[in-house]
């Protein structure tokens, strides 16, 4: 249960939205709201950003959940005008203001981490090294000497030159990079170069990231470390945004908050009560009892109240759902004498409404069916038969129609 709800009231959400729904609150109201079409709202569309900030972040959610407001600390977002700004990218109304006066953001870095089921169930703090590029400190990403940066005479400072081709009797001209100051229309003398970056302005820097794999993540959830991507010089650094891919179980599915699990239990236990076990994602065993009598079916699905997965920040269990699998015994393995106490045991066998001297009626007997041939009829249930022609078909039974 959340501390404190007055955020997820100014996006008009209960605190079980999704980050999905986080987004689509925030450009509904960032739109009602902005100063540029609601002059009387700048306070409202504020607290509209404030909001989205605290909740969109995965971990200050997490700690305003927990905590409230006092828990995020001190420290000033991002604003709301550019906040605005980065949703939108740019001005949206009419006369606006313009979209952002800081410096752009470089590209985000994207990373998948696989996890197991068992990760996902327990939580698990795991590390990330990456390479990365940072602004020199030595030169403080000027690439020279502080006065040592002059604005390239070839290019005159602009990155690009024009180079003028002839076709023929035309004349073309074409936009390149400046070869001089490799297109970033300033050099710098060689001896005034920064020895430790080469006038390249950035250097490379391995980071390790603590990446916190909360209980009841999902399969495709990001955790995002804001600011963490490569720096580059007038930039600001974008985010690395780290997604998590589930790795199949061999022996539990996930639905959801749910676990599904199948149960192989002998034909005894499943008519005249017993126990069986599962091992469950966290090591431990459950040890689950079967009623005398109860009788259970094949296919039938029976649950394990609230030990199914956490709920994400909540933690709160869902279902084990387990379906069973009646293992009969092997053909010839019981006698008579076996048989004889199984009919005095078990319900009687149902009556058959038949006139034996009818001629409509048949003697047949059952067929035993190879592994393939079972798979197949069950394909066929599910799937229908495919098209084939007779020839095709008479070839791969080997069976054809008596002629008469």
């Amino acid at each position: 249960m959340v501390k404190d709800t007055k955020l997820y009231n100014v996006l008009e959400l209960s605190p079980e939205c999704s980050e999905s729904d986080i987004k689509k609150a925030y450009k509904k109201l960032a739109l009602k709201y902005h100063p540029d079409k609601n002059p009387d709202a700048a306070d409202k569309f504020k607290e509209i950003a404030h909001a989205y900030d605290i909740l969109s972040d995965s971990e200050k959610r997490a700690k305003y959940d927990r905590f409230g407001e006092e828990g995020i600390g001190e420290g000033g977002g991002v604003s709301a005008e550019d906040l605005f700004s980065s949703f939108f990218g740019g001005g949206f109304f009419p006369g606006a203001r313009s979209a952002r006066t800081g410096p752009k953001k470089g590209k985000d870095l994207n990373h998948v981490i696989k996890v197991s089921l068992e990760e996902l169930y327990t939580g698990k703090t795991t590390k990330l090294s990456l390479n990365k590029t940072v602004i020199c400190q030595k030169c403080e990403g000027r690439g020279g000497k502080k006065g040592a940066v002059k604005k390239c005479d070839t290019c005159n400072g602009t990155g690009v030159r024009m180079i003028v081709r002839q076709l023929g009797p035309m004349l073309q001209q074409i936009q390149q990079y400046c070869n001089d100051c490799n297109g970033e229309g300033t050099v710098i003398r060689e001896s005034d170069k920064c020895k430790s970056c080469n006038a390249k302005k950035t250097v490379n820097e391995r980071k390790v990231l603590e990446v916190h794999i909360d209980k009841g993540m999902k399969n495709g959830q990001k955790i995002t470390f804001a600011g963490e991507a490569d720096q580059k010089p007038g930039e600001e650094p974008g985010d690395v945004i780290i997604e998590l891919s589930e790795k199949p179980h061999d022996r539990f599915i996930r639905r959801g908050d749910d676990l599904f699990y199948t149960a192989k239990i002998d034909l005894l236990t499943a008519l005249a009560g017993g126990q069986f076990s599962v091992k469950h994602l966290d090591d431990k065993v459950l040890l689950v009892k079967v009623p005398p009598g109860d009788a259970l079916r094949p296919g039938q699905y029976k649950a394990l109240a609230e030990y199914g997965m956490p709920s994400y920040r909540h933690h709160n269990c869902g279902n084990l759902l387990i379906k069973f699998d009646i293992e009969f015994p092997e053909p010839n393995w019981t006698s008579q004498e076996t048989i004889v106490k199984l009919e005095e045991i078990l319900p009687k066998r149902p009556r058959l409404d038949l006139d034996i001297q009818n001629d409509s009626v048949e003697d047949v007997s059952l067929q035993e069916l190879t592994v393939e041939e079972e798979q197949r009829a069950a394909h066929i249930l599910t799937n229908g038969a495919p098209e084939e022609d007779d020839d095709d078909e008479e070839h791969r039974h080997g069976v054809q129609c008596a002629q008469q």
